[in-house]
């Protein structure tokens, strides 16, 4: 854990109302109000990213005369998520916190309304995608602001050379740069296609079949492709439907050209892979072609990150929303929430893309345009279309649209991954099936 602090002369009382919809107000300071704040965010892995988080923080601070503290707690060894499950237990800690994807609705209860402020960033910075609307409300408010540190899309980043060389696929033709894509024919069929000869090359796609994220979200994203839901939005369970056979046969048929150990994979397998240059796709954001860029030049320049393969029922795309979240327990409400506007201003977030080499995503549909994206090389425009920029794709958490407690459960418990490997491994598909219907009725019961 890593502390940085800001200190100032105690904050004095002020008379001026600010205005409930301003968003450029300050914080209005009353009797209720303590003069200190105090934030658990993200330690990102990006140097520097976590100065310009810093730099914003005091900026804010400084003007309004609040003394902040911030805590950057690292992901590994889920140092955060154990931070945020001994706060909600003790109902004492930090007033702000940095919670990964699924974690504002495990801990609904514990969280204030953000409806006040998420209104106003709406109505400034433009709509949510319907993923961060499904993990950032509940019971019709608004619990969490989507935060852009750590926010990202797992989407395909190809090798342009082996594409073309052994699938004879022009990615960057289907996704030219700062252009609209051109990518009607890169589909599931396309992608099967192209798994199958560069396998054949010695270069297989590097998709992992673990139990961790990267692979969980990547399963998720294809059976979304053939419109497949273990539990349906209602809460009834939808396992053995024609979409879920026809989404596992598909992924079983494409893992056959994965390499072999992808089933003990971990979301640090599929990024040594591409830098190692065996690879010719992964599917990640730009974490690892930002580390090849460092430590193996050569393949960082071969790299395009793209859309994902359309299926039968559409092009989805994994995307994992970071949240901000302000307990109901916190003794700053009100400073807590006039950060997280400051924090969501167009120009902070510019500032926090940058910093992370445009691995960071603002969940807002007017800001996933910024020139960052554009600009970043080797090569020149490699990462245009990781945003999303022209809405060609869904942007999709896997089991959705499972109530979430449901959905959490069965992304936690990599069902969807579990379900490829066993058929896999040569189970009959109506044997994986039952297994699977046996473990999701489980959640349900619970």
């Amino acid at each position: 854990m890593r502390k940085t602090k800001l200190s100032r002369r105690q904050f004095v009382a002020r008379t001026a109302a600010a205005s409930a919809t301003a968003l450029a107000a300050p914080f209005v300071h009353t009797a209720q109000a303590a003069g200190k704040l105090s934030l658990m965010l993200w330690d990102h892995w990006v140097p520097g990213a976590n100065s310009a988080s810093t730099e914003l923080v005091n900026a804010w601070a400084a003007k309004e005369k609040v003394e902040v503290a911030i805590d950057y707690v690292t992901s590994q060894g889920n140092k955060n998520l154990l931070t945020i499950a001994a706060e909600a237990q003790a109902r004492s800690g930090h007033d702000i916190l940095a919670m990964p994807t699924w974690y504002p609705q495990d801990q609904v209860r514990n969280l204030e309304p953000v409806d006040d402020i998420m209104e106003q960033l709406i109505a400034q910075n433009g709509a949510v995608n319907d993923t961060v609307k499904y993990l950032g409300r509940a019971d019709n408010h608004w619990i969490a602001v989507p935060a852009t540190i750590g926010s990202q899309i797992k989407g395909p980043c190809s090798r342009i050379d082996l594409l073309k060389q052994h699938a004879g696929i022009d990615i960057q033709a289907m996704y030219p740069a700062g252009s609209p894509p051109k990518a009607e024919n890169w589909t599931t069929d396309t992608y099967l296609r192209a798994a199958e000869a560069c396998h054949k090359a010695g270069f297989p796609f590097g998709i992992g079949l673990g139990q961790t994220s990267d692979s969980v979200d990547t399963a998720g994203a294809f059976f979304q492709s053939y419109g497949a839901e273990l539990v349906n939005a209602k809460g009834d369970l939808t396992v053995k439907t024609d979409a879920v056979k026809e989404a596992l046969d598909y992924c079983k048929r494409a893992a056959a050209f994965y390499p072999p150990d992808a089933p003990a994979w971990d979301d640090a397998s599929n990024n040594k892979w591409l830098i190692s240059g065996r690879g010719a796709l992964i599917m990640n954001p730009p974490s690892a072609w930002a580390v090849a860029k460092r430590d193996a030049p050569q393949v960082a320049e071969l790299c395009w990150t793209h859309g994902f393969p359309a299926g039968p029922k559409g092009r989805f795309a994994p995307f994992l929303p970071y949240f901000w979240g302000v307990w109901n327990f916190s003794k700053n409400k009100a400073a807590a929430k006039s950060l997280l506007v400051h924090l969501s201003q167009p120009d902070a977030i510019e500032k926090l893309v940058v910093a992370s080499g445009g691995y960071d995503l603002p969940s807002f549909a007017n800001l996933t345009t910024l020139k960052v994206w554009a600009e970043e090389a080797p090569p020149k425009g490699t990462l245009y279309h990781y945003p999303n920029p022209h809405n060609h794709q869904t942007l999709s958490i896997a089991a959705a649209p499972a109530p979430p407690k449901i959905a959490f459960q069965i992304y936690t418990q990599a069902i969807q991954t579990k379900m490829i490997v066993r058929h896999l491994q040569g189970e009959p598909m109506d044997k994986t099936l039952a297994w699977a219907e046996s473990e999701v009725e489980g959640y349900l019961r619970t």
